[in-house]
């Protein structure tokens, strides 16, 4: 690209967070569909570990076992034998990034070291969660475990404590988030299923080829969650594959439908398709009579080599590099400031590059910006209060699950109710004043630009999608 292009391709970059349909773009609520059975996963699994600790008498310790238990919020829709592994690598990060946020502080190395090491740690958790397709509140989660840990630790003897709250966290969360294969195993792949079924259903002859592919590419996802399904850990299990037969006769159906012509009235097989949609998502229904059951199945790729195809991505190492150092620049501009969190910094930054292209990062980057305003104002009031532990116990579950029922709507909602929750989170068993509230927005800014920047700095030529816009 020469360098007069890559100057305009810049300038319409730098441009964009400007832009009012950027704004108006972060003000969209998308519909989200089984939002509760998640939301419910992560409130039961931060109830557990903050009511354990306050009857333990360690309300601090309550807090940091808390950040680990958010590790339920990883890997939505999942088969249950893939998720297992996922949360097993999340909540190594989480006691890898608590870990070493601890030992740093309790061994006085200089903040700016801290962010370094810390944003450096961020980056590696984007690739290897990317290259795993973990998905849930990525390396942002990582570092407010760092920093939790760093604030915790005044001395060497605080760094095992800090494991053991994290890893007790991470553990209740993995139960309570497998814990529903005993009762539902083939969920995801029912739910999976009826999304494709959902996304062939809602096709007109006239939707162009984008809607399409992401049908055929729905129905390949669900194929793969059924054969994924199906796997055990013991001997084969005839029930599962029976239901697996159905739920590939749907698929065939689906697909028979998908590849009709325009011009062909498919309108009584959509039809028969929406009512099975119907029975899916119903838990109690355990079997979905199709009338035909089908052995098509989808090769599911073992965790190794899923493993082993996306650390080779050179756009997942280049998203972990722009990661590293708009994190690093952030919580370092945050320092010179005087700022007194700094990592809060690298948050924000952590959270636009999170972004899957350029124009979703810019919106994320509004978004959390008003949502911490907001938040921060809730904040305010409540740190006002001086609640106890319990009535904070009491609000953090609350806040935690309403971000998680938001989170799959818009963003900045999510972030109203974090920012509340992470802030008396981390008053557990201390004084947190009303002002920490505001810092955090402070904090917040200097992450949101400083991501935004790096993010256009860095943009690729290939990501165009920032150039659709009006400003």
């Amino acid at each position: 690209m020469t360098n007069s292009l890559r100057i305009r391709h810049l300038g319409v970059a730098l441009a964009h967070p400007l832009s009012g349909s950027a704004w108006r773009n972060s003000m969209i609520i998308r519909p989200a569909d089984a939002i509760f059975a998640p939301a419910l996963k992560v409130a039961v699994a931060a109830t557990i570990v903050l009511v354990a600790g306050g009857l333990l008498g360690d309300q601090r310790l309550a807090g940091i076992a808390a950040l680990g238990a958010l590790s339920s919020a990883f890997g939505r829709y999942q088969p249950y034998r893939r998720l297992a592994q996922q949360l097993g690598v999340v909540a190594a990060a989480l006691l890898t990034a608590a870990g070493v946020g601890a030992l740093l502080a309790a061994a006085g190395a200089p903040l700016w070291l801290q962010i370094g090491l810390l944003s450096m740690m961020a980056g590696a958790a984007s690739h290897l969660f990317t290259a795993l397709r973990i998905t849930g509140p990525g390396p942002v989660i990582l570092v407010f475990a760092a920093s939790a840990g760093a604030g915790f630790a005044t001395s060497f003897t605080a760094v095992p404590q800090v494991l053991a709250a994290v890893g007790l966290g991470a553990g209740v969360g993995w139960l309570v988030s497998v814990a529903p294969v005993l009762v539902v195993p083939m969920g995801p792949a029912r739910l999976a299923s009826a999304r494709a079924i959902t996304a062939v259903v809602r096709l007109n002859g006239d939707d162009g080829e984008t809607p399409r592919r992401a049908a055929s590419a729905a129905i390949r996802n669900a194929r793969e969650a059924i054969a994924l399904s199906t796997q055990r850990w013991h001997s084969p299990d005839r029930g599962l594959a029976a239901q697996a037969a159905q739920l590939n006769g749907l698929l065939d159906e689906a697909q028979a439908v998908l590849d009709m012509a325009a011009d062909v009235d498919s309108s009584e097989a959509r039809e028969r398709l929406a009512r099975h949609e119907v029975a899916l998502r119903k838990i109690r229904s355990t079997t979905v009579s199709t009338g035909t059951g089908s052995t098509t199945s989808a090769p599911a790729e073992s965790f190794l080599a899923v493993a082993r195809a996306g650390i080779a991505s050179r756009s997942s190492v280049h998203q972990a590099l722009r990661m590293t150092a708009a994190s690093a620049l952030s919580g370092w501009v945050a320092v010179a400031l005087g700022l007194a969190h700094p990592l809060w910094a690298s948050m924000g930054a952590v959270a636009v590059l999170q972004g899957l292209n350029y124009r979703m990062g810019v919106q994320r980057g509004i978004q959390r910006l008003l949502g911490n305003v907001i938040g921060a104002l809730v904040a305010v009031g409540i740190l006002s209060l001086s609640l106890g532990f319990w009535p904070s116990v009491a609000l953090v579950v609350v806040l935690q699950t309403l971000a998680e029922l938001l989170v799959l709507k818009n963003y900045a909602l999510t972030t109203i109710a974090v920012t509340p929750m992470a802030l008396i989170m981390t008053g557990l068993g201390s004084h947190l004043g009303p002002e920490a509230a505001m810092m955090r927005v402070a904090d917040t800014l200097v992450g949101v630009v400083i991501g935004v920047l790096v993010a256009a700095l860095s943009i690729s030529h290939a990501d165009k999608a920032h150039l659709k816009q009006t400003i």
